[in-house]
């Protein structure tokens, strides 16, 4: 799940359509083995959503959200594994957009031991 969603976020540039992030992240999970699409066990939902007055709002990391991202969007960035009867695991980080590309608010943690750095 951490490297999807380093791939997604590597994808978040201006211009770039909210369905290709998702493609993205779930292209790298459909290569070791998930899915496909949004088929168990893999990543089922969406990879992210926009973040604003509501905790889920548009535009959506999803394949069938043309929206193109913009400078001023923000953003989480969540892909998960989900292996039925096993285990779950989401990652949710948010970032916000410039014209440069995407930055975090908060850089995710690098391991599960070291959540702070």
């Amino acid at each position: 799940a951490r490297r999807a969603q380093e791939i997604a976020f590597k994808a978040a540039r201006p211009g770039t359509p909210c369905a290709e992030v998702d493609r993205a992240a779930r292209s790298f999970l459909e290569s070791r083995g998930y899915g496909p699409g949004y088929r168990l066990p893999g990543l089922p939902h969406r990879t992210g959503h926009g973040i604003g007055l509501e905790g889920h709002e548009p535009p959506y990391f999803v394949g069938s959200d043309p929206t193109p991202l913009d400078a001023g969007m923000c953003l989480s960035d969540e892909p998960g594994i989900y292996i039925p009867g096993r285990f779950g695991i989401r990652l949710e980080d948010c970032l916000y957009m410039t014209a440069e590309g995407p930055r975090w608010f908060t850089e995710p943690a690098r391991e599960i031991t070291a959540p702070f750095g």
